[in-house]
């Protein structure tokens, strides 16, 4: 396709040439209605001028009779720019007047009447219009009164012309600022269409471009690019999610094939074939721990979830996590304390808030441990918490442990990252992920904050919900 065919197939150009030409029709109705109306105008000025004649001529007729009409007549025929007069006896010879030639019949018509005329001066040149009236006097003689109509043509003409040339004017000059237009647009939708050719090849890192003027298609293009950068983040999450599970469970997926031809080889008896098997069993427990808490974060991620959403009560599953963990919590030294006092609504995906508030209690009891801590010092204790602020409901668990350095916190929140003091403990990495990607899911965010000492995790929920995207 040529660019010009290109051009006049776009969207833009088609709209243009949509509004001129309803805007041609409109300019023509109106400069159509502006000439018809000032005819009429100046038809009704000339009947009014017309009148005014008639009316002395009569006057002239009821002193004087038909002599003084005619002597009149001919005396206001003789003076330059006159009207048109006309007096005629009964058989159509001319008395007097400026009327050299009329068509057969018109005086025979009394009333008004648009007819063609001839000058007296110019019986063989070309025909004039005229607005005439007509009137018999008694002893059938006849009298014509009436007004040459070539200035009501002229500027009649002037207005047509005029009209036209405006028309073609505003055609071409819309014509010329449609291309203008249309090319701007169609060159601003092609870099567009170029960098979802290249997003398409591959590269996630293009973006549409934006040039600051604010219209529709900048606010498209941003909007775009805001749907790409989720793209890329997920798409990058998923190769790290890929590349972390092919790396993460490789060695527990090891470990089982290895105890297995263990056993095979060198077990001997039921109670060596079973301590393999519970030992698989337990480690099979834990990669259905880690699977299951991948699809909590696709779930939480994709949006599915809301669809469960309902109202629920924050403070009850803070003292649900709470009495869970405590027994968990004083195997371990710890001290673990709940303070939801009142019943705080919140409107989301009770399942969901539960595993990730449990998932930082659990993250707490195990790094909260009192092994290196000072005897001079706080008690181990973990706290969990639950709270209005605002608009808000706070799910916080806090720990006076060893806490995570603040460059750190930014790092902690992706899938099966794993800090280097707490690979010795046991888990995925995959609590903190689920935590943030369901505060995410209800519209809020987890904080990670210095409890000092140790951590202080925050689930930060808006008290209605997430706020639902308008169609």
């Amino acid at each position: 396709m040529t660019a010009l065919g290109k051009l006049f197939r776009t969207t833009t150009f088609k709209l243009t040439l949509v509004y001129l030409t309803v805007f041609a029709i409109f300019a023509a109705f109106l400069l159509g209605y502006f000439a018809w109306n000032t005819r009429r105008l100046f038809t009704e000025q000339i009947t009014a001028t017309v009148d005014a004649e008639v009316s002395g001529l009569a006057e002239q007729y009821q002193t004087g009779g038909v002599r003084r009409l005619v002597l009149a007549i001919d005396r206001r025929s003789r003076q330059p720019g006159s009207n048109l007069y006309l007096v005629t006896t009964a058989a159509g010879e001319t008395l007097a007047g400026n009327v050299g030639a009329l068509p057969a019949g018109v005086l025979e018509k009394p009333g008004w009447v648009e007819t063609e005329y001839r000058r007296l001066e110019d019986s063989e040149g070309l025909p004039h219009q005229a607005v005439v009236r007509i009137f018999e006097l008694p002893a059938g003689f006849r009298v014509l009164v009436g007004r040459d109509l070539e200035e009501r043509e002229r500027l009649y003409n002037i207005v047509i012309s005029a009209g036209r040339w405006s028309i073609a004017l505003v055609v071409v000059l819309g014509l010329a600022g449609g291309f203008f237009v249309t090319r701007r647009v169609l060159k601003r939708v092609d870099a567009m269409t170029e960098t979802t050719r290249t997003i398409v090849g591959g590269d996630l890192t293009g973006r549409l471009p934006v040039t600051g003027s604010g219209d529709e298609i900048d606010r498209l293009a941003e909007n775009l690019n805001a749907m790409l950068e989720r793209i890329e983040a997920l798409m990058r999450g998923l190769k790290e999610v890929s590349d972390n599970i092919a790396h993460d469970l490789k060695t527990p997926l090891t470990r089982l094939r290895n105890r297995s031809e263990e056993a095979l080889r060198s077990a001997k008896g039921e109670a060596d074939y079973r301590a393999a098997l519970e030992s698989t069993i337990e480690e099979s427990d834990g990669l259905m721990r880690t699977f299951n808490a991948l699809l909590m974060i696709a779930r939480a991620e994709s949006g599915h979830a809301r669809d469960d959403m309902t109202e629920f009560d924050a403070a009850e599953i803070a003292r649900g996590v709470g009495e869970l963990y405590e027994p968990l919590a004083e195997e371990k030294g710890l001290t673990l304390k709940v303070e939801a006092p009142d019943a705080i609504t919140v409107h989301g995906n009770r399942e969901l808030v539960s595993q990730a508030l449990a998932n930082l209690a659990d993250n707490a009891i195990k790094y909260a441990a009192p092994d290196e801590r000072a005897a001079d010092g706080p008690g181990p204790e973990i706290a969990v918490r639950a709270y209005s602020e605002g608009d808000r409901v706070m799910l916080v668990v806090a720990d006076n442990g060893p806490g995570i350095p603040e460059a750190d916190r930014s790092r902690v929140v992706e899938r099966f990252m794993r800090l280097e003091h707490s690979r010795s403990q046991p888990g995925s990495g995959l609590g903190l992920s689920l935590a943030a990607a369901v505060a995410r899911l209800h519209g809020g965010e987890l904080k990670l904050e210095n409890n000092q000492p140790g951590l202080q995790a925050i689930i930060a929920l808006p008290r209605g919900g997430p706020v639902q995207s308008r169609g």
